[in-house]
């Protein structure tokens, strides 16, 4: 054959444009000649990798490496390549290899940072971008995804000045326009947000994710049939798109539209969030079609704590037509579930699970029994407190000339609109100081900086050290005159024993409170407290603190 440099200087160019075939050909050749030629091989293992022939391509990069174990592009090809066959853990290897070469690889460290994020490493991954970032101040990419795990670790302000700075680089660039938007959404300036998605469609209209997000957005801004319009656009493209089905279905139930809403909530299982939580059993997933006689189902809580609280009040329902009801709770409600009908088996998530013949989550069971606003089960109450710990807890907590009122502010942190939601206890310091009110604080877990607030409140007793589970929870308000709380577990538990409960919500709240409602056809004994505007606590619990003291002043819930 002739000089293989110039057989391969001559197969590149093949390469380059576009005649893999004639490349694959000459590539073949040289090595044929050369087994051992690391260029050869390298160039294949990269046209076979076109090909989507990765275990060859590995296989190419692989003994180029065993030939020259310091070829720098033959390292970034195969670290590449594993990260994209879902190998992180050995890109990250051949990355640093490389690294150790030539450390000032600008794309190799981006590539990299993509690498650590994929292992759950992001604050490495962080590093990594920055790194990249010294190297090439402009690099947009790198600007892009620094903006991403600063976003993973809801940093979102910071999230954004990278995105910016990457659209001052490139104006036109999709990507940071569409996680601008995010970072927007995240930080609650929703026009901006839907300004920085619509930039983004205009350059892009088939980008089905932004036109998903979009319509949370317009859902932020109360704007329910632009949303709505929003996840169908993104449906025409992508009919199988789980998180547009699925948010179609929330805001389809927050105006109320359950007879469509509740079969859309259905796709919650198709979505990243939610599909690990998926249960795959070899039994048949109940949704109200076949009859129940005779038979044993199993009923599974899902999502949250305050969720599996409200929607448990089915399950007597099912009570009624199935031979045997099994309930997996998770373990810090099982106790408070074991009240619900002495004829269902409680069974705490984790432990053994006894034989069934069908199953359903709790909260498809809304969908099973086709409720609509004007029958959802709403008889109240539906669970009660153990009998040992109200007398516990009224040892604890002996008769008071004040009215007493539980209190909670924040809820699971790790929920994804939590910050939206939880008020803080600072936030609430105004209603602390209502005349006549003893506060019990039912705060199980504290925020950073609560504990050494709550001695700036003489009327604010706290006694989330004290409470050990739910059933603790549930005594404690039995024995008070009102519970007042963000969106939290708790206000679920106090509607569900159906004690008066006040829920504080943020301008969007979730759908299960409905749009502009001052009451729940959830829970009966509830009054619901909006902000007129995003983060507008204040206007929140300046309402709150009137309606206690006028309240107050006529008459006691006692």
């Amino acid at each position: 054959m002739p000089d293989p440099a110039q057989a391969l200087r001559e197969a590149l160019d093949l390469h380059r444009s576009g005649r893999l075939t004639a490349a694959e050909d000459l590539y073949l050749q040289i090595l044929r000649a050369q087994p051992d030629n690391p260029y050869g091989l390298h160039y294949l293992g990269i046209l076979r990798s076109q090909q989507g022939r990765p275990g060859e391509a590995l296989a190419a990069f692989t003994r180029a490496l065993a030939v020259k174990p310091d070829y720098l592009e033959a390292l970034g090809s195969r670290a590449r390549l594993l990260r994209e066959v879902r190998r992180p853990a050995e890109a990250l290897a051949d990355f640093d290899r490389a690294l150790a070469i030539e450390p000032r690889q600008a794309q190799l460290l981006n590539l990299r940072g993509l690498a650590l994020i994929e292992l759950g490493r992001h604050d490495e991954a962080l590093a990594s971008f920055e790194r990249a970032l010294t190297v090439r101040p402009d690099y947009v990419v790198a600007l892009n995804n620094r903006g991403n795990v600063l976003q993973d670790l809801r940093r979102p302000a910071e999230a954004l000045a990278s995105y910016e700075a990457a659209l001052a680089v490139q104006g036109d660039h999709v990507g940071a326009l569409y996680n601008r938007g995010t970072a927007l959404r995240n930080l609650r300036r929703p026009l901006e947000a839907l300004a920085s998605y619509d930039r983004a469609l205009a350059l892009k209209p088939d980008h089905v994710d932004a036109l998903n997000n979009r319509g949370l957005v317009l859902t932020d801004l109360r704007r329910p049939q632009e949303a709505i319009a929003s996840y169908e656009a993104a449906l025409a493209i992508r009919p199988d798109l789980a998180e547009a089905h699925a948010n179609r279905g929330c805001l389809r139930l927050l105006i109320g539209d359950f007879e469509r809403g509740w079969s859309d909530h259905e796709w919650r299982w198709r979505t990243p969030d939610l599909a690990p939580w998926r249960r795959d059993f070899a039994q048949p997933l109940w949704l109200g079609e076949a009859p129940l006689a005779g038979k044993t189902i199993l009923l599974h809580a899902e999502q949250g704590l305050g969720d599996a609280i409200q929607f448990v009040r089915y399950v007597p329902r099912v009570v009624e037509s199935a031979g045997r009801v099994v309930l997996e709770a998770p373990p810090a409600l099982a106790g408070l579930f074991s009240r619900l009908a002495a004829s269902v088996s409680i069974v705490s998530r984790g432990a053994a699970l006894p034989a069934f013949d069908c199953h359903c989550p709790l909260l498809s069971l809304p969908l099973a029994f086709k409720t609509r606003l004007d029958t959802i089960p709403a008889t109240t109450p539906y669970l009660s407190a153990a009998a040992e710990r109200v007398s516990k807890w009224r040892e604890r907590l002996p008769p008071s000339p004040a009215r007493r009122v539980g209190i909670a502010w924040a809820g699971n942190p790790h929920f994804k609109n939590d910050r939206a939601r939880s008020i803080g206890l600072t936030r609430l310091a105004p209603l602390l100081v209502a005349p006549g009110v003893e506060f019990l604080s039912l705060q199980k877990d504290l925020r950073p900086g609560d504990r050494e607030a709550l001695g700036a409140y003489p009327q604010l007793r706290h006694l989330g050290d004290a409470i050990e589970d739910f059933d603790d929870t549930a005594a404690i308000i039995s024995l008070v005159d009102l519970v007042i709380s963000s969106d939290t577990s708790v206000v679920h538990l106090a509607g569900a024993l159906g004690k008066p409960v006040w829920i504080l919500l943020h301008h969007a709240a979730d759908w299960r409170w409905l749009l502009d409602r001052s009451d729940s056809p959830w829970y009966p004994t509830a009054r619901l407290f909006r902000q007129p505007r995003p983060d507008d606590w204040e206007d929140v619990v300046g309402q709150v603190k009137a309606e206690l003291m006028g309240s107050y002043t006529s008459y006691s819930y006692r």
